[in-house]
């Protein structure tokens, strides 16, 4: 039997039309990802307004306002597959109104690309949201000087571009970066190399893809259960049922449950194929144990000497989603993994601005933007720090009325335990 493929989760980003969707498009219709009618029906749009070739952002964007526009305005997510891995891709809108929507598609990214056009630069947005996904802690960037066709494939153009980029880029977090020319129409540097830039001597898109190392990335230390439902058959049989959201755990380790502190064992690890010895992030299990606790939804299992913090008051980095400003004693109800809770702005400390990076001490969040705050919960609230633990180090806010989500935030540190303040942001 072939050894089971690994699954990329990558997300496109970038200025609007900066050629995402063309991209994905490209790269679907190179990679054998698509079927014979989805095909068919571009064909037919193309035929239908005079063009010779395909449309082959059509294959992404299938709303009927984003085919009349020729943007992207929802995220849409396609699936494929290589001989070497799987991938989702979420292509993520351009439009500054619909940072929030990149925002959600970026989430649980290993990768973010993001597109820049050859012609124009960097621009706002780009650097927006290359902000974004190093706030989120997306491991692995790479850039795409696109549409290198208009501007002659010329090498003096993507490196003017690529020093801009990596100018800006030196003031933030970024793990693994690349820099890569292609274009997305004629197909140079995506699944093959074309011959319009020999002097490119790097790889082509679909092999960095194949290629980039995401196993190094998971946190298989912390061990972070929590508990999504209880699930009762019968009288026999108690489980809990989640997903694993980081770590490992084994049949007879011995566990812990927050907030209530009780201890136990793991008595047996259930899958959909049966019970297995071992299991890891982000399997979805059922686990049962040797002793009667009382859990339900929101408690977390964890291993007894490895304990997350636990805190009704922390700082937070959140970017706003909503119409309605962030305030300081705004009410919302904070989700957080499987536990939702009460909670207040007790302190907006900044806002961020894009272009610079610099702090601005305001008093409220607009929508798309992005600061620093302090969130006082009604209960405490079991989390690691963003940069350990993705999954518990996130939270949204959502509006106590509409029950619309109103903003995204990640939690660094306790309120009061701050380290020294500097210069970065």
């Amino acid at each position: 039997m072939p050894a089971e493929k690994d699954l990329l989760r990558f997300v496109t980003a970038g200025s609007i039309d900066d050629g995402k969707s063309t991209l994905i498009g490209r790269l679907l219709y190179e990679s054998k990802g698509i079927y014979k009618d989805q095909l068919s029906s571009i064909e037919e749009a193309a035929a239908r307004k005079g063009e010779k070739d395909a449309d082959l952002s059509l294959l992404v964007d299938g709303l009927k306002s984003e085919r009349e526009q020729g943007i992207t305005i929802d995220v849409a997510y396609r699936y494929f597959s290589t001989s070497r891995r799987k991938f989702i891709i979420a292509d993520s809108p351009g439009h500054i109104q619909y940072t929030r929507n990149m925002v959600t598609a970026a989430s649980t990214a290993d990768l973010a690309v993001i597109l820049i056009d050859a012609r124009k630069g960097v621009l706002e947005q780009t650097k927006r949201h290359s902000f974004i996904v190093t706030l989120l802690d997306i491991p692995h960037i790479l850039v795409l000087v696109n549409k290198m066709d208009l501007v002659d494939y010329s090498q003096e153009v993507f490196e003017k571009i690529k020093e801009d980029y990596l100018e800006f880029s030196s003031r933030l977090k970024i793990h693994d970066l690349q820099v890569m020319p292609i274009s997305a129409l004629k197909g140079d540097m995506v699944t093959s190399r074309g011959g319009n830039m020999e002097w490119y001597e790097g790889r082509t898109f679909l092999r960095y893809l194949e290629n980039v190392n995401i196993i190094s990335d998971r946190n298989l230390i912390d061990f972070r259960f929590p508990v999504q439902t209880v699930i009762r058959p019968d009288l026999d049989f108690r489980g809990y049922a989640g997903r694993i959201e980081s770590g490992v755990i084994s049949r007879g380790n011995d566990i812990a449950v927050l907030p209530s502190g009780r201890k136990s064992r793991v008595k047996s690890i259930v899958t959909y194929e049966g019970e297995v010895e071992q299991a890891f992030a982000p399997q979805s299990v059922i686990l049962t144990l040797e002793d009667e606790i009382d859990i339900s939804r929101g408690d977390m299992l964890i291993r007894q000497r490895n304990v997350p913090d636990l805190a009704d008051e922390f700082e937070a980095e959140v970017c706003w989603m909503d119409e309605v400003p962030m305030k300081e004693g705004g009410r919302y109800l904070l989700k957080h993994t499987t536990n939702t809770v009460p909670a207040i702005v007790k302190e907006m400390r900044y806002r961020i601005d894009i272009n610079t990076l610099h702090r601005k001490e305001e008093k409220q969040l607009g929508l798309n933007d992005i600061g620093r705050v302090i969130i006082k919960t009604q209960r405490p609230v079991m989390y690691d720090p963003y940069e350990r633990n993705r999954a518990t180090g996130s939270f949204v806010l959502i509006d106590e009325l509409s029950n619309a989500t109103s903003g995204a935030g990640i939690i660094w540190y306790p309120s009061g335990k701050l380290p020294e303040p500097d210069n970065t942001v």
